[in-house]
């Protein structure tokens, strides 16, 4: 591959908060920017020691930016205290002193070169009109493998999709256009949404680099949506959009202290986003609360589409389901063999949170364990995911134009290319395994996607929910961050998000404490298309508990001197 057309240069060379321009790039520039990029990740791992202070400025009269809610921001634009402008201006401004200055958090992999226009518009249609309705005006970040048809890039994390820009929005990005949000930028995540290599490194990507922990900054984001949970974690924006296959809305939201909603299958559109499995791949919020991340939910969830076949249920309003009183007369089921058992410490965590449960008046039923936990996951799983991901991508592909691969096996190719930039920390194991694949008639793929589901949904979580007439189970979203290891790769101790992932089903988790700075979720799992029951018990929870804790940036967890 001797050029690139229509490429822009690496969003790691940028010291600005705005993206450069697009512009022609040759071989030989390339291969400069990306050489450029795997420089500055081997300067990340130099930590300074010191704990960096969030000087964030008021905004107007008495509201600061700073764990402002989308209701407060909304509130003081009606009143005329704030505009989307300087809303804007301020969450970039952010970015520029927090995320790739000082700390360097990294989680913002570009920012939208037209988002002060957007605001500019938006403002003068407010007055004009009145606002849209609660996004009006408040600046939203995606993660880097949702399509926007604008000036930004969407790779995935990879230099093999950089290029010419999407042709079209994805749904969940026209949704949130038509609800008034300020489409603020593209995240930092996990190249390929975590799906290339056995030992990768949560957070790293070849264009982004290494995402990190907003509480401590050597910690891992985990996940593939790593820079949409740290983002609005570190109030760089006041909500973001990160993806779920397994793992990755709900890991993110536990490691960075923040609410993550991880829909029912189809209840939001994969049109447009770069994918993995048809069967798993969710689209949901992050936020800093329950009201924030349901608000969002609103606007991109519910109907039919086109370009998604499998999208579908109802919708609504999710802000009406947030009652103070939601667990009272609830019944919980305590998941005991789903996340617990590895992590003492987010065990610990979870146990005062089943009490503060009980306490706001719900009946817990412990245990009340997924007959088939101990078969979900695993070979099963992954064979299901190995064989959509093959076909999905080739899908996804054929509706981008002017970037440098159009398969699987193009990707594999690039990768070996360009290894000292792609390859440089890890492998494609799983690339590799996926290109193996046949296709989607294949009995060994059509036995493992029975068996799945079936696992998962009527043998699985729907069994024990009918077995105890549930209306949630709960279970501890994840362990506390590890310290990111490059070398090594992801060091996971326990995670609850695999049967829901298999089964399609939603996840709601909420933070319930801290160990040693870092943050603990609680997940509460349901049925299908429960999204408003879930939403009801996390809020109570939330209100009931107030856990979450603005992060400081510290460098790291000092070691005791002898």
């Amino acid at each position: 591959m001797d050029d690139f057309d229509d490429c822009a240069p690496c969003a790691a060379e940028d010291t600005s908060p705005a993206p450069m321009e697009r512009g022609h790039v040759n071989r030989r520039d390339f291969i400069r920017i990306t050489a450029l990029a795997t420089t500055g990740a081997a300067l990340a791992g130099s930590l300074p020691t010191q704990v960096f202070a969030d000087d964030s400025e008021e905004i107007a009269d008495s509201l600061h930016l700073q764990e402002a809610t989308i209701a407060q921001l909304q509130a003081a634009m009606a009143s005329g205290r704030l505009s989307a402008q300087t809303l804007v201006d301020r969450y970039v401004d952010r970015i520029k002193r927090l995320d790739r200055g000082g700390p360097h958090v990294n989680s913002v992999l570009e920012v939208n070169p037209d988002a002060q226009e957007i605001a500019e518009q938006l403002d003068k249609e407010r007055k004009q009109k009145g606002p849209r309705g609660p996004l009006h005006g408040i600046p939203i970040l995606l993660k880097d493998n949702v399509d926007t048809h604008d000036r930004m890039q969407t790779t995935a994390g990879s230099f093999a999709l950089f290029g010419t820009p999407a042709a079209r929005d994805a749904t969940v990005a026209a949704r949130l256009r038509q609800a008034g949000a300020v489409i603020l930028g593209k995240t930092t995540l996990s190249e390929w949404a975590n799906f290339r290599s056995t030992h990768s490194s949560s957070g790293w990507s070849g264009r982004g680099q290494q995402c990190r922990n907003p509480y401590v900054l050597d910690r891992n984001p985990c996940g593939s949506s790593s820079g949409s949970g740290a983002a609005p974690s570190a109030n760089f924006c006041a909500a973001s959009i990160g993806t779920e296959t397994d793992g990755s809305i709900v890991c993110p939201a536990t490691a960075n202290g923040v609410v993550g909603i991880k829909p029912t299958l189809g209840l939001t559109s994969r049109a447009g986003v770069v994918p993995i499995s048809h069967n798993q791949d969710t689209i949901g919020p992050h936020a800093r609360t329950v009201a924030d991340a349901a608000a969002v939910l609103s606007a991109i969830a519910g109907g039919s589409d086109p370009r998604d076949p499998m999208a579908s249920g109802p919708v609504l309003d999710y802000t009406q389901f947030l009652k103070k009183d939601g667990l009272k007369g609830a019944r919980v089921g305590v998941a005991r063999t789903n996340g617990f058992g590895s992590s003492p410490k987010a065990d610990a965590i979870i146990e005062e949170a089943i009490k503060a449960i009980k306490d706001a008046g719900a009946t817990v039923i412990d245990p009340a364990n997924i007959p088939t936990q101990s078969k979900l996951g695993g070979q099963t799983e992954l064979t299901v995911l190995l064989f959509d991901f093959k076909q999905d991508l080739k899908a996804y592909l054929a509706n981008r134009v002017g970037v440098p691969i159009k398969t699987l096996a193009d990707a594999i190719a690039f990768n070996e290319a360009h290894a000292s930039t792609e390859l440089k920390w890890f492998g494609q194991e799983i690339f590799l395994r996926a290109e193996a694949t046949t296709n989607l008639n294949d009995p060994v793929y059509t036995a493992a996607l029975a068996l799945s589901h079936q696992l998962s949904r009527e043998q699985g979580i729907d069994a024990v929910m009918n077995q105890f007439n549930l209306d949630a189970l709960v279970a501890p979203t994840g362990s506390p961050a590890w310290t990111t290891d490059l070398v090594q790769g992801d060091h996971f101790t326990t995670a609850s998000s695999t049967p829901a992932a298999q089964a399609g089903y939603p996840i709601v988790t909420v933070p319930a404490g801290f160990s040693f700075g870092l943050p603990v979720n609680i997940s509460f799992i349901g049925r299908a298309f429960s999204e408003p029951t879930l939403i009801g018990l996390a809020f109570a929870f939330e209100q009931a508990t107030k856990a979450r804790r603005v992060p400081k940036f510290q460098a790291t967890i000092p070691l005791p001197l002898p």
